[in-house]
């Protein structure tokens, strides 16, 4: 039955017998008997082909095969990865989902004792925004991410685990440091901004919202080394993690704004609802949990 769920999972992505063939190496033929098995057990019609089969339309119990399926392959590897080593020694691999801000900023160091602690755990990282992160767990293709910004709560466990400050970033010699200003003041300015979909720019939505402040122009960079370089160049001011300013304000590059309020965002962890998380997962969740605590 795995076989055959493997199978009608590669079938549904690919959207192709063959090419579903060649992506898990076996024949054609033994996919359609796959797939053709499936349907008896389940007593259910799972695929609509065309005529020629050049085309496939995946029904609605197909799709519910597909998304049950992801999670039962998953949850017998995670099974296989606990029960490798009786001596609990922790083997297998960590797939790691971070948004930039904490995967350029936070993430790096805290891997450093992580890996040192558990040197037979492989790592898979990958560093997207917000909301691409957020869909690769949906997908199970990552087994934990780190995020800022808005997730929804409907899809994701979350859980909080670090206070972000942010700043409001200007060049170094900008007119408004060292002084006492309001917020108004930052209206009629070029911000520098990162893309749709990353929580730093949701935050800064919310800012320039809430405080009424209409930017005279938004400039868009798709990271945040790259909104800290534009504002050091003079192109604009930015509202972005103190984690990124840190190294910058040091080497008098840019200056952090003395505002009268303090601006705050959580930093949380997400899985996907309904799972139950693997060893390595659990054990990079306290680590997690024991680094902020002493940072």
């Amino acid at each position: 039955m795995i076989d055959e769920l493997r199978t009608f999972i590669a079938v549904v992505e690919h959207k192709n017998f063959t090419k579903a063939a060649e992506a898990i190496n076996i024949s054609q033929p033994s996919v359609s008997l796959h797939i053709k098995h499936l349907e008896e057990y389940f007593n259910t019609k799972l695929l609509q082909r065309s005529i020629k089969q050049k085309s496939i339309y995946i029904t609605e119990e197909g799709n519910l095969l597909y998304e049950r399926s992801k999670q039962l392959i998953k949850l017998l590897e995670d099974t296989k990865e606990d029960l490798l080593d009786y001596k609990n020694v922790v083997k297998g691999t960590l797939r790691i989902g971070a948004s930039f801000t904490i995967g350029e900023y936070l993430l790096p160091a805290f891997l450093g004792q992580f890996t040192k602690a558990y040197p037979s755990l492989e790592l898979e990282v990958t560093i997207e925004n917000t909301h691409d992160i957020c869909e690769k767990v949906k997908d199970f293709q990552v087994d934990i991410a780190l995020v800022e910004g808005t997730v929804p709560s409907s899809n994701f466990e979350i859980t909080p685990f670090y206070k972000d400050t942010m700043v409001v970033a200007v060049p170094y010699n900008h007119h408004l440091v060292d002084r006492d200003f309001s917020v108004e003041e930052l209206g009629n300015q070029t911000w520098i901004s990162r893309e749709i979909g990353s929580g730093t720019r949701e935050y800064l939505n919310l800012f320039l919202s809430k405080n009424d402040i209409h930017a005279k122009n938004v400039i868009v960079f798709g990271s945040n080394y790259a909104v800290k370089e534009a504002v050091r160049n003079n192109l604009g001011i930015t509202l972005i993690s103190s984690l990124v300013t840190e190294g910058a304000v040091g080497n008098k590059e840019i200056s952090i704004l003395k505002t009268s309020d303090e601006y705050t965002r959580s930093f949380s962890y997400i899985l996907q609802k309904g799972i139950v998380p693997s060893k390595g997962t659990l054990l990079f969740i306290d680590m997690l949990k024991s680094y902020i605590e002493n940072k």
